[in-house]
């Protein structure tokens, strides 16, 4: 896990030392020939002098500007150099990485042919809607607080997405007994800003960089006696989810419960043309 932070740090240090110190530099690169093991010795002491040139820095932070001295005047170009090479890098991996957290990858694979078939053939109608106190027991507003406010009109999905995802609904009912129910559908920017604002462990999407504005995402539980059931410790909806993610992954969708940070109700249709970057 560490590996690459520790050889990106040791390089960097290397890096520091050619340009501060000519006769180390001569050293390697006169030394093609060299035996191996002398060039070894040679890339350990470069890195013990950048360590000491780094604990030197850090002295200074510590003891204020009295504990400046002569070195390390001379050496401040080499200070802010480690600097912006320690850290620069690290910070614009960081800052692309934010667009693509966990859901904007294309995923352009067909589903299944049986699934297919069914695409093609019978046009679903959506359910009716539940009555809203099935949204507004103890259990949901304690694991989705803001979903008494979700919009779950079907109309409002991509029609491509709709279908795919009633027929999800369809055989996961006649397949394996589990009612599925919409719990969120199309998000607003507006809503999504607002669950941004909550932290990352309700999302990590901007406004505009989430399938759920351009109707291509769906959140969804199980109804189970008339109650709605969302949390995968009951083992009970952990299999329903599973099957489900099954199904949908069947569909051609991409289901929330492989990323990172899984989201096991959660499923979006990816097209390239969704987000205003062009990668979807």
């Amino acid at each position: 896990m560490f590996a690459a932070p520790v050889a990106y740090f040791a390089l960097v240090c290397i890096g520091l030392v050619l340009i501060r110190y000519p006769a180390r530099r001569r050293t390697v690169f006169a030394g093609g020939s060299a035996r191996i093991h002398g060039f070894i010795n040679t890339l350990q002491g470069m890195f013990r002098a950048a360590i000491r040139l780094v604990a030197t820095g850090l002295g200074f932070v510590r003891d204020g500007s009295a504990g400046i001295s002569i070195p390390l005047i001379e050496n401040r170009p080499i200070v802010i150099s480690a600097i912006a090479l320690a850290l620069l890098p690290p910070l614009a991996v960081l800052a692309l990485s934010q667009r693509t957290i966990f859901e904007f990858a294309p995923d352009d694979a067909p589903p299944d042919r049986k699934i297919a078939a069914l695409l093609a053939g019978e046009h679903l109608t959506p359910p009716p809607p539940l009555p809203p106190a099935v949204f507004a027991t103890t259990e949901v507003e304690m694991l989705r607080p803001s979903i008494g406010t979700a919009s779950r009109d079907w109309n409002l999905l991509d029609g491509e997405f709709r279908q795919r995802l009633l027929t999800v609904f369809k055989l996961l009912e006649e397949q394996h007994g589990y009612q599925a129910v919409l719990l969120e559908g199309y998000r607003s920017p507006e809503r999504q800003a607002e669950l941004l604002l909550r932290g990352p462990s309700v999302t990590q999407a901007a406004p505009n960089m989430s399938y759920h504005q351009h109707g291509l995402a769906a959140d969804v539980a199980f109804l189970r006696d008339g109650r709605l059931v969302i949390s995968e410790r009951d083992p009970w909806a952990m299999r329903g989810y599973e099957r489900y993610g099954a199904l949908a992954e069947a569909a051609g969708l991409t289901w929330g419960g492989r990323w990172k940070m899984m989201d096991f109700g959660h499923v979006e249709l990816h097209h390239r043309e969704a987000l205003p970057d062009g990668r979807s």
